[in-house]
């Protein structure tokens, strides 16, 4: 049986092409010719609401985009999420996609009905390819300087 893997395009935004979508494209491509499955989640393409409170974090249910990635994610025994860096971070949107899809009872357990050392995810690999829009020296640098 071929290894899993899901694609998470991390990108906001869905019109036009850019460099992670590149990236992932040619990982696909390699990936799918050495035998692999392969499923894609791109994140811009899809319709979910925030979250805003606690409450919704832990008793909400997740709309069922969402809950099709979940899925996704669930199938696949390797994880690879592309995004670029915005603003020393990644993408609002993304970090959204994040907050709905791994909650209790997916990725965390559920603290009423599941000990909190379960691991639900457990056996998964895992690799993020994060691209930004200047030299690393510049952003190195920067960093190094901030002050809280």
């Amino acid at each position: 049986m071929a290894k899993r893997i899901a694609i998470i395009q991390g990108h906001p935004d869905a019109q036009n092409r850019h460099y992670g979508h590149a990236l992932a494209e040619a990982y696909l491509q390699s990936a799918t010719e050495a035998g692999y499955e392969i499923r894609v989640i791109d994140v811009a393409r899809l319709d979910f609401p925030l979250l805003r409170s606690k409450d919704e974090f832990d008793h909400g249910t997740p709309p069922d985009v969402i809950r099709q990635a979940q899925e996704t994610i669930r199938w696949a025994e390797h994880l690879v999420i592309f995004y670029p860096l915005w603003l020393g971070s990644m993408p609002a949107l993304l970090k959204a996609f994040l907050e709905q899809t791994f909650r209790p009872g997916f990725a965390l357990p559920n603290l009423k009905t599941e000990s909190p050392w379960k691991k639900l995810l457990k056996g998964k690999s895992a690799r993020i390819v994060v691209t930004m829009g200047m030299p690393a020296f510049f952003y190195y640098r920067c960093k190094s300087h901030s002050k809280p």
